[in-house]
Protein backbone atom coordinates (compact mmCIF):
# COMPACT_ATOMS: atom_id res chain seq x y z
CA UNK A 1 0.00 0.00 0.00
CA UNK A 2 1.49 3.00 -1.42
CA UNK A 3 -0.29 5.66 1.55
CA UNK A 4 -0.16 5.82 4.95
CA UNK A 5 -3.41 4.73 7.23
CA UNK A 6 -3.87 8.22 7.67
CA UNK A 7 -3.58 9.92 4.45
CA UNK A 8 -6.33 7.51 3.74
CA UNK A 9 -8.66 8.45 6.39
CA UNK A 10 -7.87 12.09 5.63
CA UNK A 11 -8.77 11.17 1.71
CA UNK A 12 -11.75 9.67 2.64
CA UNK A 13 -13.19 12.02 5.04
CA UNK A 14 -13.37 14.18 1.54
CA UNK A 15 -14.28 11.84 -0.56
CA UNK A 16 -17.83 9.80 0.04
CA UNK A 17 -19.85 12.02 -1.90
CA UNK A 18 -21.23 13.02 -5.15
CA UNK A 19 -23.58 16.35 -3.89
CA UNK A 20 -23.79 19.79 -3.76
CA UNK A 21 -26.33 20.04 -1.14
CA UNK A 22 -27.07 22.87 1.50
CA UNK A 23 -30.53 23.56 0.15
CA UNK A 24 -30.86 19.32 0.69
CA UNK A 25 -31.04 18.90 -2.91
CA UNK A 26 -28.68 16.17 -4.32
CA UNK A 27 -26.74 17.89 -6.75
CA UNK A 28 -23.53 16.60 -9.08
CA UNK A 29 -20.57 17.81 -8.40
CA UNK A 30 -17.78 18.25 -10.38
CA UNK A 31 -15.66 16.85 -7.28
CA UNK A 32 -17.66 13.56 -6.87
CA UNK A 33 -17.55 15.17 -2.98
CA UNK A 34 -20.29 14.83 -1.43
CA UNK A 35 -20.13 18.43 0.34
CA UNK A 36 -22.21 21.40 0.93
CA UNK A 37 -21.66 25.13 -0.82
CA UNK A 38 -23.81 27.87 -1.97
CA UNK A 39 -28.05 27.57 -1.08
CA UNK A 40 -29.48 26.55 -4.53
CA UNK A 41 -33.03 25.85 -5.97
CA UNK A 42 -32.25 23.78 -8.69
CA UNK A 43 -31.39 20.41 -8.49
CA UNK A 44 -30.29 17.18 -10.86
CA UNK A 45 -31.50 14.01 -11.26
CA UNK A 46 -30.94 11.55 -8.07
CA UNK A 47 -27.14 10.51 -7.93
CA UNK A 48 -27.24 7.10 -8.84
CA UNK A 49 -28.37 8.21 -12.43
CA UNK A 50 -25.51 10.48 -12.71
CA UNK A 51 -22.42 10.25 -10.67
CA UNK A 52 -22.63 6.68 -8.90
CA UNK A 53 -24.26 4.99 -11.78
CA UNK A 54 -23.43 6.30 -15.17
CA UNK A 55 -24.08 2.93 -17.04
CA UNK A 56 -23.86 4.04 -20.44
CA UNK A 57 -19.95 4.17 -21.35
CA UNK A 58 -18.85 6.40 -23.89
CA UNK A 59 -16.44 5.23 -26.35
CA UNK A 60 -12.65 6.21 -25.97
CA UNK A 61 -12.61 10.14 -27.57
CA UNK A 62 -9.57 12.29 -28.52
CA UNK A 63 -8.57 13.87 -25.15
CA UNK A 64 -9.02 17.33 -24.96
CA UNK A 65 -6.37 19.54 -23.88
CA UNK A 66 -5.88 20.98 -20.77
CA UNK A 67 -4.22 24.11 -19.60
CA UNK A 68 -0.89 23.28 -19.37
CA UNK A 69 -0.74 19.44 -19.40
CA UNK A 70 -1.04 18.97 -22.88
CA UNK A 71 -2.53 15.78 -24.68
CA UNK A 72 -4.38 13.38 -22.44
CA UNK A 73 -1.60 10.77 -23.55
CA UNK A 74 1.34 12.59 -22.51
CA UNK A 75 -0.46 13.40 -19.12
CA UNK A 76 -1.03 9.52 -19.00
CA UNK A 77 2.36 8.98 -19.55
CA UNK A 78 3.55 11.12 -16.31
CA UNK A 79 1.30 9.52 -14.36
CA UNK A 80 2.96 6.40 -15.39
CA UNK A 81 6.12 7.60 -14.74
CA UNK A 82 5.13 8.62 -11.17
CA UNK A 83 3.68 5.39 -10.84
CA UNK A 84 6.42 3.08 -11.23
CA UNK A 85 8.49 5.83 -8.82
CA UNK A 86 5.88 4.76 -6.36
CA UNK A 87 7.02 0.96 -6.61
CA UNK A 88 4.07 -0.60 -8.32
CA UNK A 89 4.76 -3.65 -10.33
CA UNK A 90 5.76 -3.06 -13.47
CA UNK A 91 3.54 -5.35 -15.15
CA UNK A 92 0.91 -4.02 -13.26
CA UNK A 93 1.22 -0.54 -14.54
CA UNK A 94 1.62 -1.78 -18.09
CA UNK A 95 -1.68 -3.19 -17.68
CA UNK A 96 -3.58 -0.27 -16.39
CA UNK A 97 -1.97 2.41 -18.50
CA UNK A 98 -2.78 0.04 -21.86
CA UNK A 99 -5.93 0.38 -20.95
CA UNK A 100 -6.14 4.56 -19.96
CA UNK A 101 -8.71 6.63 -22.44
CA UNK A 102 -10.03 9.61 -22.18
CA UNK A 103 -13.61 9.88 -21.37
CA UNK A 104 -15.51 13.28 -22.58
CA UNK A 105 -18.66 11.99 -21.45
CA UNK A 106 -17.05 11.69 -17.92
CA UNK A 107 -16.10 15.76 -18.16
CA UNK A 108 -19.10 16.53 -19.78
CA UNK A 109 -21.18 15.15 -16.83
CA UNK A 110 -18.97 16.77 -14.30
CA UNK A 111 -19.49 20.08 -15.75
CA UNK A 112 -23.40 20.10 -16.61
CA UNK A 113 -25.40 22.51 -14.53
CA UNK A 114 -28.80 22.06 -12.89
CA UNK A 115 -31.80 21.59 -14.87
CA UNK A 116 -34.67 21.79 -13.17
CA UNK A 117 -36.36 22.22 -9.80
CA UNK A 118 -37.00 19.64 -7.40
CA UNK A 119 -38.95 19.52 -3.86
CA UNK A 120 -38.96 16.12 -1.36
CA UNK A 121 -42.43 15.95 -2.81
CA UNK A 122 -40.99 15.27 -6.31
CA UNK A 123 -37.85 13.86 -5.65
CA UNK A 124 -38.77 10.73 -3.28
CA UNK A 125 -41.53 9.17 -5.56
CA UNK A 126 -38.50 8.76 -7.98
CA UNK A 127 -36.17 7.91 -5.95
CA UNK A 128 -38.09 5.56 -3.04
CA UNK A 129 -40.22 4.40 -6.00
CA UNK A 130 -42.93 1.24 -6.04
CA UNK A 131 -40.82 -0.94 -7.24
CA UNK A 132 -37.92 -0.07 -5.50
CA UNK A 133 -39.71 -0.70 -2.48
CA UNK A 134 -41.25 -3.73 -3.33
CA UNK A 135 -37.51 -4.99 -4.81
CA UNK A 136 -36.39 -4.09 -0.98
CA UNK A 137 -38.58 -5.68 1.20
CA UNK A 138 -38.12 -8.77 -1.52
CA UNK A 139 -34.47 -8.78 -1.08
CA UNK A 140 -34.67 -8.03 2.75
CA UNK A 141 -36.64 -10.89 3.13
CA UNK A 142 -34.49 -13.24 0.57
CA UNK A 143 -31.38 -12.05 2.31
CA UNK A 144 -32.33 -11.82 6.00
CA UNK A 145 -30.55 -14.33 7.54
CA UNK A 146 -27.13 -12.69 6.03
CA UNK A 147 -28.58 -9.47 6.71
CA UNK A 148 -28.89 -10.22 10.35
CA UNK A 149 -25.67 -11.72 10.91
CA UNK A 150 -24.04 -8.74 9.60
CA UNK A 151 -26.35 -6.28 11.52
CA UNK A 152 -25.26 -7.70 14.76
CA UNK A 153 -21.53 -8.03 13.97
CA UNK A 154 -21.32 -4.18 12.99
CA UNK A 155 -24.13 -2.75 15.26
CA UNK A 156 -26.39 -1.67 12.50
CA UNK A 157 -30.01 -2.59 11.30
CA UNK A 158 -29.94 -4.22 8.52
CA UNK A 159 -33.02 -2.30 6.86
CA UNK A 160 -30.43 0.74 6.61
CA UNK A 161 -28.20 -1.59 4.81
CA UNK A 162 -30.41 -2.77 2.36
CA UNK A 163 -31.63 0.78 1.35
CA UNK A 164 -28.66 2.08 0.95
CA UNK A 165 -27.53 -0.77 -1.33
CA UNK A 166 -30.76 -0.09 -2.90
CA UNK A 167 -30.38 3.49 -3.47
CA UNK A 168 -27.00 3.47 -4.19
CA UNK A 169 -26.47 0.83 -6.98
CA UNK A 170 -30.33 -0.33 -7.60
CA UNK A 171 -29.56 -3.43 -5.56
CA UNK A 172 -26.13 -4.24 -7.23
CA UNK A 173 -27.71 -3.77 -10.64
CA UNK A 174 -26.46 -0.35 -12.10
CA UNK A 175 -23.16 -0.18 -10.65
CA UNK A 176 -21.45 2.07 -13.65
CA UNK A 177 -19.78 0.61 -16.63
CA UNK A 178 -16.56 2.90 -16.59
CA UNK A 179 -13.00 1.76 -16.66
CA UNK A 180 -12.44 3.16 -12.76
CA UNK A 181 -8.74 4.07 -13.38
CA UNK A 182 -9.66 5.79 -16.86
CA UNK A 183 -12.37 7.91 -15.44
CA UNK A 184 -10.19 8.86 -12.47
CA UNK A 185 -7.31 9.59 -14.92
CA UNK A 186 -9.65 11.35 -16.67
CA UNK A 187 -10.98 13.68 -14.36
CA UNK A 188 -7.22 14.34 -12.44
CA UNK A 189 -6.80 15.62 -16.31
CA UNK A 190 -9.28 17.85 -16.59
CA UNK A 191 -8.00 19.54 -13.53
CA UNK A 192 -10.43 21.30 -11.02
CA UNK A 193 -9.63 18.47 -8.65
CA UNK A 194 -6.96 16.96 -9.93
CA UNK A 195 -4.49 16.31 -6.53
CA UNK A 196 -7.76 14.72 -5.21
CA UNK A 197 -8.40 12.65 -8.45
CA UNK A 198 -4.72 11.86 -9.11
CA UNK A 199 -5.10 10.39 -5.40
CA UNK A 200 -8.24 8.11 -5.89
CA UNK A 201 -6.38 7.23 -9.10
CA UNK A 202 -3.49 5.74 -7.06
CA UNK A 203 -5.20 4.57 -3.80
CA UNK A 204 -7.64 2.27 -7.08
CA UNK A 205 -3.78 0.86 -8.09
CA UNK A 206 -3.16 0.01 -4.89
CA UNK A 207 -6.50 -2.21 -4.77
CA UNK A 208 -5.11 -3.89 -8.04
CA UNK A 209 -2.28 -4.45 -6.65
CA UNK A 210 -3.63 -6.17 -3.79
CA UNK A 211 -5.21 -8.16 -5.74
CA UNK A 212 -9.34 -7.69 -4.85
CA UNK A 213 -10.57 -7.19 -7.77
CA UNK A 214 -9.10 -7.60 -11.87
CA UNK A 215 -8.41 -4.46 -13.89
CA UNK A 216 -11.34 -5.68 -16.31
CA UNK A 217 -13.84 -6.01 -13.34
CA UNK A 218 -12.97 -2.13 -12.18
CA UNK A 219 -15.90 -0.65 -13.32
CA UNK A 220 -18.24 2.72 -12.04
CA UNK A 221 -19.46 5.76 -12.37
CA UNK A 222 -17.85 8.28 -14.59
CA UNK A 223 -16.04 10.36 -11.12
CA UNK A 224 -14.85 7.05 -10.22
CA UNK A 225 -17.36 5.34 -7.05
CA UNK A 226 -17.10 1.68 -7.65
CA UNK A 227 -19.46 -1.40 -6.90
CA UNK A 228 -22.70 -2.22 -5.34
CA UNK A 229 -21.71 -0.12 -2.00
CA UNK A 230 -20.28 2.81 -4.98
CA UNK A 231 -17.39 3.65 -2.80
CA UNK A 232 -14.56 6.10 -3.86
CA UNK A 233 -11.22 4.30 -3.84
CA UNK A 234 -10.36 5.99 -0.34
CA UNK A 235 -13.48 4.74 0.84
CA UNK A 236 -12.84 1.21 -0.38
CA UNK A 237 -9.26 1.29 1.66
CA UNK A 238 -11.04 2.69 4.77
CA UNK A 239 -14.34 1.10 5.09
CA UNK A 240 -14.98 -1.94 2.82
CA UNK A 241 -14.64 -5.52 4.43
CA UNK A 242 -14.20 -9.47 3.55
CA UNK A 243 -18.06 -10.36 4.11
CA UNK A 244 -17.56 -13.81 2.72
CA UNK A 245 -13.85 -14.43 4.12
CA UNK A 246 -12.69 -15.76 0.57
CA UNK A 247 -9.72 -13.63 1.45
CA UNK A 248 -10.66 -10.86 -0.95
CA UNK A 249 -12.84 -7.60 -1.18
CA UNK A 250 -14.89 -7.87 -3.87
CA UNK A 251 -17.98 -5.17 -3.72
CA UNK A 252 -18.58 -5.47 -6.98
CA UNK A 253 -19.25 -9.46 -7.62
CA UNK A 254 -19.58 -10.37 -4.26
CA UNK A 255 -22.96 -9.00 -2.22
CA UNK A 256 -21.55 -10.60 1.41
CA UNK A 257 -18.87 -8.20 1.27
CA UNK A 258 -20.99 -4.89 0.04
CA UNK A 259 -22.90 -5.60 2.76
CA UNK A 260 -20.22 -5.91 5.32
CA UNK A 261 -18.76 -2.55 3.55
CA UNK A 262 -21.76 -0.66 3.93
CA UNK A 263 -22.29 -1.82 7.99
CA UNK A 264 -19.07 -1.06 8.69
CA UNK A 265 -18.79 2.50 7.17
CA UNK A 266 -21.65 3.68 9.02
CA UNK A 267 -20.65 1.92 12.27
CA UNK A 268 -16.77 3.59 11.93
CA UNK A 269 -19.07 7.02 11.30
CA UNK A 270 -20.62 6.93 14.53
CA UNK A 271 -23.73 4.80 13.99
CA UNK A 272 -26.52 3.84 16.49
CA UNK A 273 -28.73 0.89 16.35
CA UNK A 274 -30.90 1.56 19.39
CA UNK A 275 -32.56 4.19 17.40
CA UNK A 276 -33.57 5.18 13.68
CA UNK A 277 -32.31 8.04 11.59
CA UNK A 278 -35.32 10.75 12.40
CA UNK A 279 -39.18 11.63 12.01
CA UNK A 280 -41.09 13.64 9.79
CA UNK A 281 -42.95 16.06 12.72
CA UNK A 282 -45.64 19.24 12.16
CA UNK A 283 -44.78 22.84 14.00
CA UNK A 284 -46.96 24.99 15.20
CA UNK A 285 -47.76 28.22 13.19
CA UNK A 286 -46.48 30.28 15.11
CA UNK A 287 -43.07 28.20 15.69
CA UNK A 288 -39.81 30.31 15.96
CA UNK A 289 -38.18 28.56 12.09
CA UNK A 290 -34.69 30.13 14.05
CA UNK A 291 -34.36 26.41 15.41
CA UNK A 292 -34.07 25.21 12.14
CA UNK A 293 -30.33 24.14 10.80
CA UNK A 294 -29.62 26.80 8.55
CA UNK A 295 -29.03 26.14 4.89
CA UNK A 296 -25.45 27.61 3.29
CA UNK A 297 -22.81 25.97 5.72
CA UNK A 298 -19.26 26.07 4.21
CA UNK A 299 -18.34 22.72 4.92
CA UNK A 300 -19.44 20.17 7.37
CA UNK A 301 -17.55 21.33 10.50
CA UNK A 302 -19.92 24.35 10.20
CA UNK A 303 -22.97 22.21 9.57
CA UNK A 304 -22.18 20.33 12.42
CA UNK A 305 -21.87 23.68 14.49
CA UNK A 306 -25.55 24.48 13.33
CA UNK A 307 -26.51 21.33 14.41
CA UNK A 308 -25.09 21.47 17.50
CA UNK A 309 -27.26 24.94 17.98
CA UNK A 310 -30.24 23.00 17.18
CA UNK A 311 -29.98 19.86 19.03
CA UNK A 312 -32.42 19.44 22.36
CA UNK A 313 -34.34 16.43 23.67
CA UNK A 314 -37.60 15.15 22.54
CA UNK A 315 -38.84 17.10 25.45
CA UNK A 316 -37.96 20.08 24.73
CA UNK A 317 -38.80 19.96 21.39
CA UNK A 318 -42.60 18.89 22.28
CA UNK A 319 -42.50 21.77 24.58
CA UNK A 320 -42.17 23.76 21.50
CA UNK A 321 -44.81 22.58 20.15
CA UNK A 322 -43.43 19.82 17.77
CA UNK A 323 -45.67 17.10 17.13
CA UNK A 324 -45.99 13.33 15.07
CA UNK A 325 -47.51 13.77 11.51
CA UNK A 326 -51.07 12.74 13.27
CA UNK A 327 -50.23 15.39 15.80
CA UNK A 328 -49.89 13.70 18.93
CA UNK A 329 -47.34 13.59 21.45
CA UNK A 330 -43.17 12.92 20.86
CA UNK A 331 -42.11 10.11 22.22
CA UNK A 332 -41.47 9.74 25.49
CA UNK A 333 -38.09 8.89 24.84
CA UNK A 334 -34.27 10.27 26.43
CA UNK A 335 -33.32 11.35 22.46
CA UNK A 336 -31.78 14.35 21.29
CA UNK A 337 -32.61 15.44 17.59
CA UNK A 338 -32.12 18.08 15.42
CA UNK A 339 -34.30 20.40 13.30
CA UNK A 340 -33.80 20.09 9.18
CA UNK A 341 -35.81 21.41 6.81
CA UNK A 342 -34.97 20.56 3.50
CA UNK A 343 -37.57 22.73 1.52
CA UNK A 344 -37.72 25.65 3.72
CA UNK A 345 -41.21 26.77 5.97
CA UNK A 346 -43.37 25.23 3.06
CA UNK A 347 -42.09 22.00 2.91
CA UNK A 348 -41.84 19.28 5.65
CA UNK A 349 -40.15 19.13 9.02
CA UNK A 350 -37.68 16.46 10.26
CA UNK A 351 -36.25 15.87 13.42
CA UNK A 352 -32.92 14.28 13.12
CA UNK A 353 -31.49 12.22 15.41
CA UNK A 354 -27.67 11.23 15.95
CA UNK A 355 -27.86 8.29 13.03
CA UNK A 356 -28.64 11.55 10.92
CA UNK A 357 -25.07 13.19 10.86
CA UNK A 358 -24.06 9.89 10.14
CA UNK A 359 -25.80 9.56 7.09
CA UNK A 360 -25.00 13.24 6.17
CA UNK A 361 -21.57 11.58 6.13
CA UNK A 362 -22.16 9.46 3.85
CA UNK A 363 -24.10 12.20 1.10
CA UNK A 364 -23.68 15.81 2.86
CA UNK A 365 -27.78 16.04 1.01
CA UNK A 366 -30.88 16.37 2.87
CA UNK A 367 -32.81 14.47 -0.18
CA UNK A 368 -30.45 11.82 -0.01
CA UNK A 369 -30.76 10.98 3.64
CA UNK A 370 -34.75 11.43 3.70
CA UNK A 371 -34.90 8.99 0.58
CA UNK A 372 -32.45 6.14 3.15
CA UNK A 373 -34.68 6.65 5.68
CA UNK A 374 -37.92 6.80 4.24
CA UNK A 375 -37.08 3.52 2.06
CA UNK A 376 -35.59 2.07 5.32
CA UNK A 377 -38.83 2.84 7.22
CA UNK A 378 -40.83 1.44 4.70
CA UNK A 379 -39.31 -1.83 4.42
CA UNK A 380 -40.42 -3.08 7.73
CA UNK A 381 -42.76 -0.72 8.19
CA UNK A 382 -41.31 0.79 11.64
CA UNK A 383 -42.70 3.83 12.88
CA UNK A 384 -40.71 4.20 16.46
CA UNK A 385 -38.21 6.68 17.71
Amino acid sequence: MKFTQIAVIVASSLLLACTNTVSGKAQVTAEAVKTESSVTTQTKAPVTSQVKTASKVSTAVPAQTAVNKGSFESYAASLKQEALQKGYDQTLVNEVFASLRHYQSAVVADKKQPEFTETLDTYLPKRVSKQRIALARKYYKEHHKELEAIGQKYGVQPRFIVALWGLESSFGKIMGNYSVPSALATMAYDGRREAFFKSEFFLALDILQQGHVKLADMKGSWAGAMGQSQFMPSAFMSYAQDGDGDGHINIWQSRTDAFASIANYLKTRGWDNSQTWGREVKVPKTFDFSYVIPKGSKDRTQWLEWWAKSERSLAAWQRLGVRTTEGKALPARDLKAALVMPDDEQGRVYLAYSNYQTLMHWNRSYYFVTSVGYLADLIVAEDKA
